[in-house]
């Protein structure tokens, strides 16, 4: 009897045991299968165990599915909104509690280029900028302001951005506080506006010196004109006369700058032949350069084609360059006029043997009121646009200019004109 028992015990224990194991694995494979959202295949055996089994696979099953479908909406949807932020102008971020990037659209890609923007890796190895990691505290905190202005140092360059920001849910469904950062680039309003501030300024300042000297010449006449002597009125008017003829110039080529500047520039390119508006430029100079003790040559490589130009801004840019060299070389110096083409292009140079412009000045001589020597530029009635009038003239011809000045050689400018294509003729000017 006890033997018999004995039996019954074990089979039951083996029974038990093997029903243990066939379920730690079921709930291993299940756990497998919720984890990978696959679908759990339901085994059979086990006797009424199996039952219960397969109601509780079955629900698994269904949580399964219904997950993959959120899932893949979920999926639909990112992509739908990836691409909508992919055709936004302004850079879209999004961040995690960490600032980690979750979401960043092609946008902000290009307002931070140097630094490559992948999904994961924190927001402060891209951006560089403690003022940016304050406004995103902010954000959270409901403390920040509704638009601020924020630079981005990038070398000796800066890009300058507005920033909204707001605090979002995780669509992941965990806790948190993630940010939605819109940043819409305005570096080049910010520009826009220095080199207006910068302008209004140097006008200020140019326009300042003649306005002061006319004043206080034209008060002395007025308050004492009856003492002064013959000669003295004589030379307060001819002083006067000559600070309003700078006042003069200089309003011409602000008037000039700002025409130029304009949508209607009022240019009127046609076909122009080069050789003879440089022959008829050099005989026009050559008296000047001869009465000032200057030598003026021209020099022609090979045969020049038609370019397409405007022949009266063209000679107002060689007008420009050839009054500079005559101005600020010394006597006994050579000025030559140089042109040559390429296949697609005419090079033209103005070079001198003068004294040349210091390294330092160089890059920035054709900047508005911008002078090498501001004493003696004024000496000799220089208003500091020329150069940069010379420079939209030829940018307005699509042409490219440079300075050149090794040390102690002179100093050359140069500058291209586009060839006309000889299937595509340009109109004339109207006429009347």
């Amino acid at each position: 009897m006890l033997k018999l028992i004995t039996v019954a015990l074990a089979v039951t224990a083996g029974y038990l045991a093997k029903v243990l194991i066939t379920n730690v694995r079921r709930q291993r494979d299940l756990r497998h299968a919720l984890q990978t959202r696959t679908p759990y295949l339901v085994d059979e055996g086990l006797g009424r165990f199996s039952g219960a089994w397969r109601e509780t696979a079955a629900a698994a099953n269904e949580l399964i599915a219904a997950l993959r479908v959120a899932e893949a909406e979920r999926k639909g949807q990112l992509h739908q909104l990836e691409a909508t932020l992919g055709s936004l102008q302004e850079g879209v971020l999004v961040v995690d509690e960490s600032n980690a990037i979750i979401l960043a659209n092609q946008a902000l890609a290009t307002i931070f280029p140097e630094s490559p923007i992948i999904s994961g890796q924190r927001i402060e190895t891209v951006v560089r900028s403690s003022a940016f990691s304050s406004f995103l505290d902010d954000v959270r905190r409901g403390t920040a302001a509704t638009r601020v202005e924020l630079e981005f140092v990038n070398g000796a360059a800066s890009v300058w951005t507005e920033a909204t920001g707001a605090v979002i849910v995780p669509w992941t469904g965990g806790r948190g506080q993630w940010v939605l950062c819109v940043l819409h680039e305005v570096t080049r309003q910010k520009r826009l506006e220095n080199m207006r501030k910068d302008f209004v300024a140097n006008v200020s300042h140019e326009l300042r010196t003649p306005l002061s000297v006319i004043k206080g010449f034209i008060e002395t006449l007025v308050d004492d004109h009856a003492h002064i002597p013959e000669a003295d009125r004589d030379r307060f008017l001819r002083t006067i006369q000559r600070h309003a003829d700078r006042l003069h110039v200089i309003l011409e080529d602000l008037l000039t700058l700002s025409r130029l500047e304009s949508r209607t520039s009022g240019m009127h390119l046609e076909p122009l032949e080069l050789p003879r508006l440089l022959r008829e430029l050099v005989e026009d100079y050559r008296p000047r350069a001869l009465a000032s003790g200057h030598r003026i040559d021209l020099q022609l490589t090979g045969e020049l084609p038609i370019v397409a130009a405007d022949p009266v801004r063209l000679r107002q840019v060689f007008d420009n360059l050839l009054d500079n060299a005559l101005k600020y070389t010394p006597a006994q110096s050579f000025i030559t006029i140089r042109a040559a083409a390429t296949a697609t292009e005419v090079e033209l140079r103005v070079m001198d043997n003068g004294p040349g412009i210091p390294a330092r000045d160089l890059p920035h001589i054709f900047e508005r009121f911008y002078r090498v020597d501001k004493g003696r530029s004024r000496e000799k009635g220089g208003t500091g646009l020329g150069l940069s009038i010379v420079k939209h003239i030829v940018q307005l011809h699509d042409g490219r200019i440079w300075a050149e000045s090794p040390a102690g050689q002179g100093t050359t400018i140069a500058f291209t004109l586009a060839i006309q294509p000889r299937s595509v003729p340009i109109a004339a000017p109207p006429t009347g």
